[in-house]
């Protein structure tokens, strides 16, 4: 359905005790369709698949290396499990669940242990089906503007009426509670990028909490975690983030709401083995001192603004969000309306203070101080962890292999040939509704866009939104100055920047301030490519923040105060700042290996490729890793004020801000005198090799009817000395499944070819990667993607195959060259490319494209003919000219295990 609908959104989720199908899309004929297939997956799905499944995958380990064994379903969701598992957080987090809530469903895993999955048979599965997913134990919520009794309509007539009623006896029982603590003790893989091997312990300490469906005593418990644990003034982040016994917070910290009865946990990751005492003893320390002091009324009052900004702030999967806040609760029969009222739960909980000020410390005093039904976890690496794991899983197979006649192989063997024969043939899709070409909107709505100079000089863009009383504002700083032994510690620097205090407050004051009157302040750096050359890109730095209107000035001197005097001084907090930030890198490289092969793969394409990888590649892993192990870290610290000298000036900057009509006046008020508090430039120009070309956003002048005033000047860079060449690199990690990414160098977006290969990678994404890599390979995902800047990336994720995976991008290609696809699979790609294309904008983000990347409406609408007009010869012609051997400089890479033939390869560079 990806490639026959404009959907927005299109999953399903496997919570503990639940599974949660959502989906969107804007077009009222596709939602009808949408939810048509919805019901027919949920309640009448095709369960054969799974038969040959389970049999084909017991074959392909039986004996892998029989070239007459066919290429089975390897189980996509083995694959799956094993990658998830290779996450250590998602490991601690598991166990927390599993050992808090050991008598019932809780203690097992809902997403299958991957020793535990081979054992599921197909006639377990439809009995499980069959009285679980069932109406009686359904619930539906839609959201939107399309009728609602449209929905309820078809619900019925295609679901509901086709049914009768059944008691599926579903309730999860509640937790039989605990007269005394208990601890367990589990063991994880080493963490391969840890700058200290030692320092690799995890402890965190669990309570259960009442149930759910008490929803103001779940909101309470939730505004008390917040308080505990949340930012640089609560108690467990000074006891324990700043005691340098760890790196981090322990995960899932914090309260969980997700299972009947909920959960807080706190603990540190990163911890020596020898301090695991002092952690748990820092935890029940904390706790007396915050009975002992409660909480200042300016936490309370900041976590409350909070709630009031985030119901007012609109983002595009808000329905989305909804669903799965009232999801859980839900599920046990609890009010979803309830939890819905907010502001009356605000109330209620201010009522309470009023009343009782000492509210909150008598929470803390039931909930954790006297509760006996407490678990202490404690998480070790094991440097044979994964040694242990395959054997198991090995000896599992051997297990099962033994208990096989003769007569059972034979029958294995030929199911397995059979789902080959299956899975080589097209599928027949007539049966799955489709929106067509035609249903899509011919044009795009026009966003109109006011550019002022503020100071005379600094270009700001005003785009008038519904945005509901918030004023959102950015502001983008050029980086074209700074020197190029700077670059590695500018996402350093950004991350930094709003957190070590500014003017006269500390890092304290600051993060309070921040919180009172704001929505959250960040800065990020940006790579920008540009829209017609390859080679020429725009580096910097984009500064964001949105608040309520009533707090604009306070928003505005915030920002001025960090642009006029950073404070670069806290030398022992900088440090805990960048062990949580090397962390935090760390563990998103199992979940995110996919993305990390796509960046690396594209280092050598592009100069702005290599600062990509210098921003957010593996390159900045290691660094941050590396810096994280510094007995000096002052010489890093000493750095950021170089940085700032070619960043936070207003000679290279340009703003913008989006708001209510009512609010511009005020708006422009403000953002002038922000932008005559920001000093000039003190840093000076040394090009070296680089150059820099000035290029002019669209705007009136030039023809434009909806954006009116000055001409946006860009900074962009280009290296004249720059040549693509080809790079190959495997980042050596110790993970079960691999993550592999192949760049190749096409064309830029302004470029006809750009809007072909657009629809070229969701063509061989669904009609080839799709099933070789997922469904014979047994990869968790695969498929083709187009960026903005030109490049054609293949990549596969929790992959068990990385060279085979390698063959199949080529032969993807060939096919595509040989033109073995219809206009239907046209079509049908073209419908998935304007999905994204037109995925909804809040009003927040609005005139984005054109203050970031200098696309007006005219060149996306241009873009969008292009897309319209692509054939199948354009296809075919593009693949040739772009993707086949020889044509496009291409770059690879691959994260995962040890691998035989590339390092025999003396092309492959190993790491």
């Amino acid at each position: 359905m990806l490639n026959r609908s404009l959907s927005t959104f299109m999953n399903a989720f496997t919570a503990s005790d639940y599974t949660l199908y959502p989906f969107s899309t804007q077009n009222p004929k596709d939602f009808q369709n949408l939810l048509s297939v919805y019901l027919d997956a949920t309640f009448f799905p095709c369960l054969r698949e799974l038969d040959f499944w389970q049999e084909g995958w017991r074959l392909e380990h039986e004996n892998p290396r029989d070239p007459r064994t066919p290429l089975t379903f390897k189980g996509v969701v083995f694959n799956e499990m094993k990658g998830a598992f290779t996450d250590n957080e998602r490991i601690f987090s598991q166990h927390l669940q599993n050992r808090l809530l050991p008598d019932h469903t809780y203690s097992v895993i809902s997403g299958g242990h991957p020793l535990c999955i081979p054992d599921l048979t197909w006639e377990q599965l439809k009995q499980f089906h069959a009285t679980h997913y069932h109406p009686s134990n359904a619930r539906f919520f839609t959201y939107g503007n399309f009728p609602l009794e449209q929905h309820l309509r078809q619900i019925h007539e295609e679901a509901l009426s086709k049914f009768e009623k059944i008691k599926p006896n579903t309730a999860v029982p509640t937790q039989k509670p605990w007269d005394k603590p208990r601890e367990f003790q589990i063991t994880c893989g080493p963490d391969a990028l840890a700058a200290d091997s030692s320092k690799q312990t995890t402890v965190g300490v669990g309570f259960l909490l009442p149930d759910i469906t008490d929803t103001f005593e779940a909101f309470t418990l939730n505004l008390l975690s917040s308080l505990l644990i949340s930012g640089p003034n609560s108690p467990f982040y000074k006891a324990l983030i700043e005691s340098g016994l760890g790196t981090d917070f322990s995960p899932d910290v914090g309260y969980n709401g997700s299972t009947r009865e909920a959960y807080f946990s706190v603990g540190l990751q990163g911890v020596a083995e020898q301090d695991v005492q002092a952690v748990r003893d820092i935890i029940d320390r904390t706790i007396e001192e915050v009975l002992q002091k409660g909480f200042e009324d300016d936490q309370i009052e900041a976590l409350l603004h909070k709630i009031e900004i985030q119901m007012k702030h609109q983002s595009v999967s808000f329905g989305l969000t909804l669903t799965s806040y009232i999801a859980p609760c839900w599920n046990h029969d609890g009010d979803p309306v309830e939890l819905l009222k907010l502001g009356s739960q605000v109330a209620r909980f201010r009522q309470c203070l009023r009343e009782n000020p000492e509210f909150l410390q008598e929470k803390v005093k039931q909930y954790f101080k006297n509760n006996p039904h407490k678990l202490t976890l404690l998480m070790k690496p094991d440097d044979k962890y994964f040694e242990k794991q395959t054997q198991k899983e090995t000896e599992k197979l051997k297990q099962k292999i033994d208990c096989l006649s003769p007569k059972d192989k034979k029958q294995i063997y030929e199911k397995g040939l059979e789902l080959q024969t299956q899975q080589s043939k097209a599928q027949d899709t007539s049966c799955l509704p489709a929106l067509k070409v035609s249903d899509i909107e011919p044009t795009i709505p026009l966003t109109h866009l006011e550019v002022a100079l503020a100071a005379g000089e600094t270009p700001v863009q005003y785009c008038a939104q519904p945005t509901n009383g918030v004023v959102y504002f950015r502001a983008f700083c050029s980086l074209h100055t700074l020197p190029e032994e700077l670059r590695p510690y500018v996402p350093l620097f950004c991350s930094v920047l709003t957190k070590l205090g500014c003017g006269l407050l500390d890092y304290r004051q600051q993060a309070q301030q921040i919180e009172l009157k704001t929505g959250g302040m960040a800065a990020s750096p940006h790579v920008i490519p540009d829209g017609t050359h390859l080679d020429v890109y725009e580096q910097g730095v984009l500064f964001s923040s949105f608040c309520l209107d009533r707090n604009l000035p306070d928003m505005m001197q915030l920002w001025s105060e960090i642009f006029h005097s950073p404070c670069f001084e806290e030398e022992e907090y900088f440090r805990v700042l960048v062990t949580m930030s090397a962390q935090e890198l760390s563990n998103g490289v199992p979940d995110s290996g996919h993305l990390y092969a796509m960046v690396r793969a594209g280092r050598t394409l592009t100069p702005a490729g290599d600062l990509q990888e210098t921003f957010s590649g593996m390159d900045q892993v290691k660094l941050m890793k590396r810096m994280m192990g510094m007995s000096d870290i002052g010489q890093v610290l000493r750095k950021l004020p170089r940085i700032t000298k070619h960043v936070l000036n207003r000679d290279n900057m340009r703003c913008s801000v989006n708001a209510m009509p009512q609010q511009m006046s005020l708006a422009e008020k403000e953002v002038e005198k922000f932008v005559r508090n920001v000093g000039r430039s003190k840093a000076e120009w040394k090009p070296g090799h680089l150059s820099v070309v000035e290029k002019p956003a669209p705007s009136g002048s030039s023809g434009s009817t909806h954006i009116s005033g000055p001409r946006v000047l860009r900074k962009l860079i280009t290296d004249p000395t720059f040549k693509p060449h080809q790079m190959k690199t495997h980042f050596l990690l110790p993970f079960p499944v691999n993550h592999v990414g192949e760049c190749v160098r096409t064309a830029p977006y302004t470029d006809p070819d750009h809007a072909s290969l657009k629809v070229l990678a969701r063509l061989v994404t669904a009609k080839f990667l799709h099933t070789e890599i997922r469904e014979k390979g047994g990869a968790y995902g695969a498929g083709a993607r187009l960026g903005r800047d030109g490049m054609f990336t293949f990549y596969s994720y929790r992959d068990p195959h990385s060279t085979e995976t390698l063959q199949s991008f080529a032969k993807a290609v060939d096919w595509a060259k040989a033109g073995r696809f219809t206009q239907q699979d046209i079509d049908e790609a073209k419908l998935s490319v304007f999905a994204s294309v037109d995925a909804p904008v809040p009003p927040s983000d609005r005139g984005l494209d054109h203050f970031l990347y200098g696309l007006s409406d005219e060149l996306k609408q241009v873009h969008r003919e292009q897309l319209f007009a692509v054939s199948h010869d354009s296809l075919v012609a593009v693949s040739d000219k772009y993707l086949g051997v020889g044509r496009g400089t291409r770059g690879l890479a691959l994260l995962g295990p040890e691998n035989a033939k590339i390092a025999k390869d003396p092309s492959w560079i190993v790491r």
